[in-house]
C-alpha cells in the first residue's frame, strides 16, 4: 500500500509542476541561475573562497577591483572558469571598459586569461569570458595544487563606478578516451561558404531569454523575435562534433515616422559551451531601415581547435550548446521610441555528428538526444531540466506496474476500508450527527 500511495505522489507532483515561459525581461534585466551559490571575491589571495567544479556562483566586483577565487586542481583534469559580467541598467560604460579573467599558480604565473571588454557598442550589456587550466605535455600549469581565478575591472573615469554582477562557472572537462590518438596542431582551413537560407515555411516565432540560464534553444531555420532597446535577449544551438555553425541576425526596419543614424546598435555575440567568448561581429549601426549581420564562417567543432590561440577558432573546441546573445542598443529609443523592433535570427548547422573524443560521459560537452529534442522544442535549459524530471518521474509510475487509475481506485478503496474499520471500532454516532471521523476527503 506504500507503495501505491508513492506512486500516486508522484502523479500529483508531475501534475502540479508549474508550466514556465522563459521570456527576456525588461530592458537592462538579467536572469542568473537560480542555483547560484553567493561567493564574495578576495582582495588578497590566501583568503579567496574556493570553487567547486560544476558549482555555479553569483558574486559582485567594483571599479578598480581585483579578485581572486581558489581552485584546487589535480594533474590530470582541464579546468575551465567563466565569468559573466553584468552592469547596472542605466549606467554608462566606455570603450576598454570590462574585466580580465585568468586562472593562475600558487606563484602567480598565468596559466591562461580572456577579456570581457565593450568596445565600439558602448552600452551595459551582459558579456562573458573564460579562462583555464589545460594540461598539456609542453604547457605550464600542469602540476597539483592549489590554483586561483583572478578578475580584474576596469573603467574609465567618466564610466559608471558602481558594482558589475558576476555570474561564475566552474567545469571540468571529461577524460580523453584515447590520448594519444588526439591531434595537436590547430587545423589551417575549413568549408568558409556560407550554406543557403532556411526556406520561408520554417520561419517561426521563439521568445529569447533574459541571461544564459534561461537561453531558448533554437535549431536549423529561421526564427522570429522583437528586441527592445536596452535589451539583451539569449539563445542557445547545439553544435556536436564535426559539425559547423552559422547564424545571422537580422533587424527590420522601425515603424516610426522619424530617421535618425544611431551607431553600433546591435550587437551580437557568441559563446562556447563553458561560456568562453568565440566571435562577434562588428556592431551595426542602425537607421530605421534593415540591417544585417552574419557571423565569419567559424570551423566544425573539433577538439584540435584549441591550438589555435584566436577566440573564434581554439573557442569552438567542444561539443555541446553553442550561446547567441543579441543586444539593442538603448539609444535607438531616443530616435525611434521603446517599441520593440523585429528581429530574425537565421541558423544552420551543417555536417554529420562525429564522434565524442571523451571516455564515459562527457556533460555539457556533448550534444543528446533531448538536447535536440529541447532545441526542436524551443525549450530553456531550464525548461528542458524540468521536462526530464518529469519524464523521470513517470518512468516511476511506470516501474510500478500499474496504471494512474489504477493506483487512484486502489487508494480509495484502502480509505474505505479504513474508515470502516475505523467506525467499526468506534462508537455509534447519535443518529443525524457528523461522521467521527469527518467523512470522504472533501476532494471526493
Amino acid at each position: 500500500m506504500r507503495g501505491a500511495l508513492a506512486v500516486v505522489a508522484a502523479v500529483f507532483a508531475v501534475a502540479v509542476l508549474p508550466g514556465q515561459a522563459y521570456a527576456a525581461g525588461a530592458p537592462g534585466s538579467y536572469t542568473f541561475d537560480p542555483g547560484a551559490e553567493s561567493v564574495g571575491g578576495a582582495d588578497i589571495s590566501a583568503e579567496a573562497s574556493k570553487l567547486e567544479p560544476d558549482g555555479v556562483y553569483k558574486s559582485a566586483i567594483r571599479s578598480g577591483q581585483k579578485l581572486y577565487y581558489r581552485l584546487d586542481l589535480d594533474a590530470k583534469t582541464n579546468a575551465y572558469v567563466s565569468a559573466v559580467v553584468v552592469p547596472k541598467g542605466g549606467g554608462k560604460v566606455a570603450y576598454g571598459d570590462g574585466i580580465t579573467l585568468s586562472v593562475r599558480d600558487s606563484s602567480d604565473d598565468e596559466c591562461s586569461s580572456q577579456d570581457a571588454m565593450f568596445g565600439t557598442a558602448q552600452y551595459p550589456r551582459p558579456i562573458a569570458a573564460y579562462a583555464s587550466r589545460r594540461i598539456d605535455k609542453d604547457g605550464i600549469c600542469q602540476d597539483a595544487g592549489t590554483y586561483y581565478v583572478l578578475i580584474e575591472r576596469e573603467s574609465k573615469g567618466t564610466s559608471d563606478q558602481g558594482e558589475w554582477g558576476l555570474e561564475l562557472r566552474y567545469t571540468s572537462e571529461p577524460e580523453l578516451a584515447e590520448p594519444s590518438a588526439m591531434p595537436t596542431t590547430a587545423p589551417s582551413s575549413w568549408p568558409s561558404a556560407s550554406p543557403q537560407p532556411p526556406a520561408a515555411a520554417t520561419v517561426k516565432d521563439r521568445r529569447g531569454g533574459a541571461g544564459y540560464y534561461d537561453a531558448t534553444s533554437l535549431e536549423t531555420g529561421e526564427w522570429k523575435d522583437r528586441i527592445e532597446p536596452g535589451q539583451t535577449l539569449f539563445y542557445r544551438v547545439p553544435v556536436d562534433w564535426g559539425q559547423q555553425l552559422f547564424a545571422t541576425a537580422e533587424l527590420s526596419n522601425s515603424t516610426s515616422e522619424k530617421s535618425a543614424y544611431v551607431g553600433s546598435a546591435l550587437a551580437v555575440s557568441l559563446e562556447n559551451p563553458a561560456l568562453g567568448h568565440v566571435a562577434d561581429v562588428s556592431p551595426m549601426s542602425y537607421s530605421g531601415k534593415p540591417i544585417s549581420v552574419p557571423f565569419d564562417p567559424l570551423p566544425p567543432v573539433a577538439y584540435r581547435n584549441r591550438y589555435d590561440s584566436s577566440d573564434d577558432v581554439g573557442g569552438m573546441r567542444f561539443a555541446g550548446w553553442y550561446y547567441l546573445s543579441v543586444s539593442l542598443s538603448p539609444e535607438v529609443a531616443k530616435a525611434y521610441g521603446q517599441k520593440p523592433i523585429a528581429l530574425t535570427l537565421k541558423i544552420s548547422v551543417r555536417g554529420e555528428a562525429g564522434k565524442s573524443p571523451y571516455k564515459g560521459d562527457a556533460g555539457i560537452f556533448a550534444v543528446t538526444q533531448g538536447d535536440k529534442d529541447a532545441a526542436r522544442e524551443g525549450q530553456s535549459g531550464a525548461q528542458a531540466a524540468e521536462a526530464g524530471s518529469e519524464r523521470g518521474t513517470m518512468k516511476l509510475v511506470a516501474a510500478g506496474g500499474i496504471g494512474v487509475g489504477t493506483v487512484l481506485v486502489l487508494w480509495l478503496g484502502a480509505w474505505t476500508l479504513l474508515a470502516r474499520r475505523r467506525a467499526a471500532a468506534a462508537p455509534a454516532a447519535p443518529t443525524g450527527g457528523q461522521h467521527p471521523y469527518g467523512g470522504p476527503p472533501q476532494a471526493w
